[in-house]
């Protein structure tokens, strides 16, 4: 579904954020991207969702290739992704219903089928006691739970996530990545870039770890290792 090829971003001060990173992420994979700040995690995300383009190298999604995108294609293109910010980035003067819906909304979605997958969504963030609230109201928790539900109330193929839990506590951290869990085990590639290397181990999913700007250690799945019994190689890996 994924792949970097070789894939370089320097930014205009010349700071390079990415050096030649090769990296292949299959459909239906749920993968970590570690590394301390300034690494490159954001940027490899930023290049996913088209927000930059790299500046050598080509980035492939589900047969899309990215450096060759044109500008009027991109809208069509970031339907099929769901995103996740530290931030939020909810409307404080809408509800939370209203909030997760904005996806359907400019999809063009009916209204019937609009409220339909809001209230699904909220049921699996377990807020929908709440969709008539504003986001003001809300913990920081739930705030960050409503941003996943709209991320997902698409039904998109890939979701990417953007140090999700950098302001929760453990117990909070680990029910935002069983939601996570939850999305990928009904079939949705999942991508979260984190600090919290602990965190990433305990999901026991594949980690992708960068320094400077490069791939210094791939994990691979080592559940679904334990599953077959098989041992993926560095080259499989990549």
């Amino acid at each position: 579904m994924i792949r970097f090829h070789n894939v370089t971003m320097r930014y205009p001060a010349g700071q390079e954020a990415l050096r030649s990173v090769n990296l292949r992420v299959p459909p239906g994979q749920m993968m970590f991207i570690t590394g301390h700040s300034g690494a490159g995690k954001s940027t490899m995300l930023r290049l996913i969702t088209l927000i930059e383009r790299c500046t050598h190298g080509r980035v492939v999604v589900g047969g899309h290739n990215l450096s060759r995108m044109r500008a009027r294609h991109i809208a069509l293109y970031r339907r099929h992704l769901g995103v996740v910010f530290q931030d939020h980035r909810l409307l404080a003067q809408r509800t939370v219903f209203d909030n997760v819906a904005l996806p359907l909304v400019a999809a063009g979605y009916r209204h019937g089928e609009v409220r339909r997958r809001v209230r699904a969504a909220l049921d699996l963030v377990g807020l929908l006691d709440k969709e008539r609230q504003q986001p003001r109201v809300l913990s920081s928790g739930e705030q960050q739970r409503v941003g996943i539900a709209r991320a997902v109330v698409h039904r998109p193929s890939l979701l990417l996530a953007d140090e999700p839990t950098g302001n929760l506590d453990p117990r909070l951290s680990r029910y935002i990545m069983a939601l996570f869990e939850r999305f990928n085990q009904i079939g949705g590639g999942v991508v979260i870039a984190t600090h919290d290397l602990d965190l990433a181990r305990s999901m026991s999913h594949r980690i992708v770890t960068l320094r400077e700007g490069a791939i210094v250690d791939d994990t691979g799945d080592r559940r679904r290792h334990r599953e077959t019994g098989v041992r993926t190689s560095s080259r499989e890996r990549r």
